[in-house]
């Protein structure tokens, strides 16, 4: 499989997304062609799928939202996954959401390794004839 795969990382909590970055490039086959592009945080991860979407074959979306005292954590955490949902079904493109959801920084660090599972279902997507 030769394919040309984007992720897209949040770097808001930086540690996290280092952790993410690592554990999904280990789950991508070295046949493919991997490019990152950091953004701030996951509520630039959709436009940054959207304007590279005619580029790439697939993408991985890896980012940290850690809940704090207001409503913010829900609106940021639903509309970047049902705009990255969006864009998948729209465009027939699988994009690997490894957007970790998380109560505090002790799950964050936890689940840090979750980019790996993104990773896994980009690539069985891109296998599936």
């Amino acid at each position: 499989m030769n394919k040309k795969i984007l992720i897209v990382l949040a770097d808001y909590y930086k540690d996290i997304s280092d952790g993410l970055l690592k554990s999904a490039l280990k789950n991508i086959p070295r046949s493919n062609r991997v490019k990152i592009i950091r953004v701030p945080g996951v509520f630039e991860i959709p436009v940054t799928i959207s304007k590279n979407l005619k580029k790439f074959d697939a993408f991985l979306a890896l980012g940290c939202v850690i809940k704090g005292q207001t409503p913010h954590f829900d609106f940021i955490s639903q509309a970047s996954t049902n705009a990255i949902m969006d864009l998948s079904v729209s465009q027939k493109k699988p994009v690997g959401n490894g957007i970790i959801t998380c109560l505090n920084m002790k799950q964050a660090k936890v689940r840090k390794n979750k980019g790996a599972e993104a990773a896994n279902a980009v690539i069985l997507i891109l296998s599936q004839k």
